[in-house]
């Protein structure tokens, strides 16, 4: 285990990045690394800005909210997550960021929907292509990085509960109480993106997480060719750990149990390092947590190292009423320990 003291060492430039997840949690994690990206194609990489590609691979089960709707009516991929990553990335997000966040409270048909989701919706008509839809509004957000959906199935989740029910759907499963005992994609066969793989053959880093362990992390992991890749690649591979537990989802589990879940549905070996918080909440903001079913993740550091995890403890948290990552200190700890000289 190590405890992390800031260091000054310079930065190797030239580094690629690939980070895996969904939600909320991926998209905070972007929105750090992305000051440390080159920003023009013909930009050479730097100690100041040392990454010169960063990706993010995307998972695409969400069947809830605006995502879901336009999943069922329009038949495209929900684009919720990748909308989030986008403007995570997003060159301006205090305006067009805004605009593609904005969300309708008013029209029929239109409430509850983000300008974001259907602007990707409409373009994925108009070009044929939704990969093609991601590209076009990359560049119309100037994003700092690379966006990848994980597949380009129309693909579900599937959950077997510890009481023996079987429920369907990312939303169903995120609701549910029980605690989850298998997951799976509704599809046994399911194709990553080429590019995807690709980017992950490359990567001088690859990141795990923040997220939701059964809804957000696990999805991509689920498809075999993702998690091959993956366990050949010589990256430091880094499962990035939550703050608090999730009501249902993970209920009850400490770090080793997310790091224990991982490797039950992946069998092939994806995390060497787990990067986790060690500062502690308010008294006030762990009460309303707590109301919801929630608690700080337990760090139990002699069984994640018998899981073979090397642990690096930080202050990561960040609190404005709810509990984010810090992501300048996150993606600070990030490049100087695993990619400084």
């Amino acid at each position: 285990m190590k405890k992390r003291t800031s260091k000054p060492n310079s930065l190797a430039p030239g580094f690629r990045i690939v980070a895996l997840g969904g939600g909320t949690g991926l998209s905070t994690l972007l929105r750090g690394l992305k000051e440390h990206v080159v920003r023009r194609p013909d930009e050479l990489a730097s100690s100041q800005r040392p990454i010169s590609d960063l990706a993010a691979i995307v998972t695409v089960t969400d069947d809830g909210g605006s995502s879901g709707r336009l999943r069922r009516e329009n038949r495209i991929l929900p684009p919720g997550d990748i909308r989030n990553c986008m403007v995570a990335l997003s060159k301006d997000e205090a305006l067009l960021g805004r605009l593609f966040q904005y969300r309708f409270h008013a029209g029929h048909g239109l409430v509850g929907h983000n300008f974001g989701n259907l602007f990707l919706a409409a373009l994925t008509h108009v070009t044929g292509d939704f990969t093609e839809a991601i590209r076009v509004t990359s560049k119309v957000l100037a994003i700092r990085g690379r966006i990848f959906p994980s597949t380009l199935s129309n693909v579900h989740l599937v959950a077997r509960l510890d009481n023996g029910r079987i429920v369907h759907g990312e939303t169903r499963i995120s609701a549910s109480r029980a605690p989850i005992k298998k997951l799976s994609l509704s599809r046994s066969r399911v194709r990553p993106l080429p590019a995807a793989i690709e980017a992950i053959q490359q990567a001088d880093l690859i990141l795990l997480g923040p997220g939701s362990l059964y809804t957000s992390v696990l999805p991509n992991l689920l498809i075999p060719e993702i998690a091959r890749a993956i366990a050949r690649s010589k990256a430091p591979r880094v499962y990035i750990a939550n703050l608090m537990t999730q009501p249902g989802e993970t209920t009850g589990f400490t770090l080793a149990d997310h790091v224990r879940a991982i490797q039950k549905h992946v069998p092939p070996r994806v995390i060497d390092w787990v990067v986790a918080n060690r500062q502690g909440v308010s008294p006030e903001v762990a009460r309303r947590y707590r109301a919801e079913g929630a608690a700080p993740v337990a760090i139990d550091l002699p069984v994640l190292q018998k899981l073979g995890c090397r642990v690096i403890l930080d202050d990561l948290l960040e609190e404005h009423g709810v509990l984010r990552h810090n992501t300048r200190r996150l993606s600070r700890l990030l490049l100087e320990e695993f990619l400084s000289r």
